[in-house]
């Protein structure tokens, strides 16, 4: 991904997406906004303490600059699960219950999902010209809520995997990631190969939730994947991480639209 500053908001893109002119995408920095520390500052979220006044105008700033009408983005309640809600006209400019999953081929509608750890993941499918987003933490990478969004883009649009191009965006690293016993065996068991999820470090386990949804892509014929690599525990100058900032700060936010 590169780093790309649209007026005073800074933000990541897929250099793989950027090559089309008929989407607008981007995953968002903590840079930008008017929320004071701890949510300092383009905090997207109402629910974490923030003053809500704030963040209503961090996502006037956001989608003023991204050019989208913030009226029709389509959001959710995420509940770290495996739900992905089919999104059309009737739900424009409304957040859905309970899903971590959106994804539309109707144009003017962004998808809109927040983050501080958990995976952001954009898809696009250029041959029917289908988009969506998709919110895994651990429990919704051993839930499998992306391979549920692929086949959703799959039964509503006709989508090929081998046609999709994927992007696995900034989020806590396997650097970072220490889990216990209890997720081991979860994972363990949605994964019948964790040589590359798990990793031992210094006694500890920690856990790749990059390779694991990318693994789920890979297994339902996914080839064009795009890892940020970007550690969010790391780097919390840019992002927010609700692990290293002991679970009190913002929520950045990743986003994809038709045009």
């Amino acid at each position: 991904m590169q780093r790309t500053t649209y007026q005073s908001i800074i933000c990541y893109q897929s250099e793989q997406l950027l090559a089309f002119s008929n989407l607008v995408h981007a995953v968002t920095t903590r840079h930008g906004g008017t929320s004071p520390a701890p949510f300092d500052s383009l905090n997207t979220s109402a629910h974490v303490g923030d003053e809500p006044s704030r963040v209503q105008q961090n996502l006037d700033r956001l989608h003023r600059a991204l050019g989208l009408d913030r009226q029709s983005t389509v959001d959710a309640s995420q509940a770290q699960a495996d739900r992905v809600a089919v999104v059309t006209p009737g739900e424009r400019g409304t957040r859905l219950q309970g899903v971590d999953g959106l994804i539309t081929n109707h144009r003017g509608i962004p998808l809109m999902l927040r983050f501080a750890d958990c995976v952001p993941i954009i898809l696009y499918d250029p041959v029917h010209l289908a988009i969506g987003v998709a919110h895994a933490g651990w429990r919704g990478t051993v839930a499998k809520v992306l391979t549920n969004t692929i086949r959703a883009m799959q039964t509503a649009y006709q989508t090929a995997p081998r046609d999709v191009i994927a992007c696995i965006g900034p989020s806590i690293g396997p650097c970072c990631y220490e889990i216990g016993a209890d997720v081991v065996k979860k994972v363990e068991t949605a994964f019948p190969d964790t040589h590359a999820l798990l990793l031992s470090n210094n006694g500890a386990t920690h856990l790749n939730l990059w390779q694991a949804n990318a693994a789920q892509l890979r297994a339902l014929g996914v080839q064009q994947i795009e890892i940020a690599e970007i550690c969010t525990a790391d780097h919390t100058l840019d992002f927010y991480s609700w692990r290293r900032e002991n679970a009190r700060t913002g929520r950045f936010a990743a986003l994809i639209a038709l045009t």
